[in-house]
């Protein structure tokens, strides 16, 4: 890969650098098929047949493909997922780690959301594109339905026995300290970036039917339907951030790698304290861990397959609705306009699916 002016970046494959001068002095061999580098920092600009830059015609593009793949956003309030009944503790393949991997991740969700709707809510006064003054509303209203459930779960965690307070109290303290130690764009990214994760929850979990395929029904519908509506809302965040907040590309970047590390740490931390919590010694909770990295980053494993929608963030010119809503999603729609109960529409998600 190889990029002089005007971006003044020279790379190949594993190395890149950029270069104070404007002048490319020496050639570099060319990238490996396959070399992220090329892909990212070097889309082609040769003239289209309008005369226009090939470039700025993809860029056009992309803008329509993601107006045509977005998703109407609608606030479905006081569901019933039957949480007061009897659940499993562990609910996912009846494998302590895996459940309590997602317990904790989800444990979160209550505060890590209105974190993100008071970054949102920040900017909501400079906002004038009265479709996406809309869109916060629906999005605000959402994360708020999303927090109601999630915490009722969190006290039947609560209720086994797990240190929930632990991990609360994790996420406050760190919603309080981005909040004072940087500025209100860069939460603003910090908050597109957590909600491209979140997005990403359908596509992980929903699309192939093997994985959900022994979870506990209670539980696989409450997580299809927030994950439809991470789908739904999944560009509000991103929108406000680039058409108000005009964050730019290298903090949208830096954004996204802080939140990657800091849900790597979230998830192993207090896994680890969850399944303590169970009973479980050291070495059985490390013995655990190292059995479940093939289902979270093997062939095929949740995480690696979809490398490449997280990928996609990094790309110049990306858009969240560049990526389509999985294909099950309208099974999920039409079976609660139908019947308004989203155990059936979880349902239905589940068996729409590969």
């Amino acid at each position: 890969m190889l990029v002089d002016p005007p971006g003044n970046v020279v790379g190949c494959c594993h190395v890149l650098w950029t270069r104070p001068d404007a002048t490319l002095t020496r050639s570099l061999p060319p990238c490996r098929p396959g070399c992220l580098t090329g892909a990212l920092l070097a889309p082609k600009m040769e003239p289209n047949q309008s005369g226009a830059p090939r470039g700025q015609s993809q860029e056009t593009d992309m803008s329509q493909q993601a107006l045509h793949n977005a998703k109407e956003l609608v606030a479905r309030e006081k569901l019933d997922f039957g949480l007061d009944g009897e659940l499993p503790r562990w609910w996912y393949e009846n494998n302590p780690y895996k459940s309590r991997l997602i317990d904790a991740l989800q444990a979160a969700f209550p505060d890590g959301e209105r974190y993100f709707i008071s970054c949102v809510r920040n900017f909501r006064e400079q906002t004038t594109d009265p479709k996406l003054l809309a869109e916060i509303k629906t999005f605000i209203r959402q994360e708020g339905q999303h927090g109601i459930v999630h915490s009722k779960y969190n006290q039947r965690l609560r209720e086994q026995g797990m240190d929930i307070d632990a991990i609360v109290d994790f996420i406050n303290a760190n919603n309080e300290l981005h909040t004072k130690r940087f500025s209100k764009e860069y939460n603003l990214a910090l908050t597109a970036a957590f909600e491209h994760f979140t997005a990403m929850l359908a596509e992980i979990f929903f699309v192939e039917k093997r994985t959900m395929a022994n979870a506990d029904p209670k539980l696989r519908a409450m997580m299809a339907w927030h994950a439809v509506e991470e789908m739904e809302h999944k560009a509000v965040a991103y929108d406000v951030m680039q058409q108000v907040a005009k964050v730019g590309y290298f903090k949208r970047c830096l954004a996204m790698a802080h939140v990657t590390l800091f849900l790597s740490y979230l998830t192993i931390r207090f896994t680890n304290r969850l399944l303590k919590n169970d009973g479980f010694s050291f070495g059985k909770r490390m013995w655990m861990m190292a059995k479940c990295r093939w289902w979270l980053f093997g062939y095929k494993g949740i995480i690696s397959s979809h490398l490449g929608s997280l990928l996609a963030y990094f790309k110049p010119g990306f858009h969240p609705w560049q990526q389509e809503a999985i294909h099950n999603y309208d099974a999920w729609v039409e079976a609660y306009e139908r019947t308004g109960d989203p155990m059936v529409a979880g349902a239905a998600l589940y068996q729409a699916a590969h």
